[in-house]
């Protein structure tokens, strides 16, 4: 079976944006609606299919909760999980057995990746970049900029009010 044909079949038929870069490799655009877009490659090994993408940089604070947050998440995750770098970034990584390469795999392997990396982003950079938010959120106020991509953390201001 020519897997690289099934891969690119599938992304056609669900009109996703991706490019080729690379022999045996897909880059895919999976856009969302809080981490706007969740660029993931897919790569087609003699053994499996490898999916990772890039889900946020190395946090700068709160490292504990950050890391012990990602790991509860790991559990309950289908096709992909939580990797860290060997700068601290973090990626959602996977493998599936070319056995099981089929259009409907890469689909709902594609949705949950499009999935964790959208819903669980702000949490991930409540956690771990809380005060670089607010520094930005007070920045902005300061010259009259725009907060509208910044509402979604609004709570981390509030609570940085009542705190102090």
């Amino acid at each position: 079976m020519d897997h690289e044909a099934v891969v690119e079949a599938a992304l056609k038929a669900a009109e996703i944006s991706y490019e080729r870069p690379h022999p045996r490799s897909f880059l895919v655009r999976l856009p969302g609606q809080h981490k706007l877009a969740t660029m993931t490659w897919l790569t087609v090994s003699d053994q499996a299919l490898h999916v990772e993408a890039f889900f946020c940089r190395r946090p700068d604070e709160n490292h504990l909760e950050f890391y012990r947050w990602l790991l509860t998440k790991n559990g309950a995750m289908y096709g992909v999980h939580f990797a860290v770098d060997k700068v601290g970034d973090v990626h959602l990584v996977g493998r599936l057995p070319l056995a099981a390469v089929s259009a409907q795999e890469l689909d709902r392997l594609l949705g949950c990746v499009l999935t964790y990396a959208d819903e669980w982003f702000d949490r991930a950079l409540e956690l771990g970049f809380a005060s670089s938010i607010r520094r930005e959120w007070e920045w902005r106020v300061k010259r009259g900029e725009s907060l509208a991509n910044l509402r979604a953390f609004e709570g981390i201001i509030e609570r940085a009010g009542r705190d102090g």
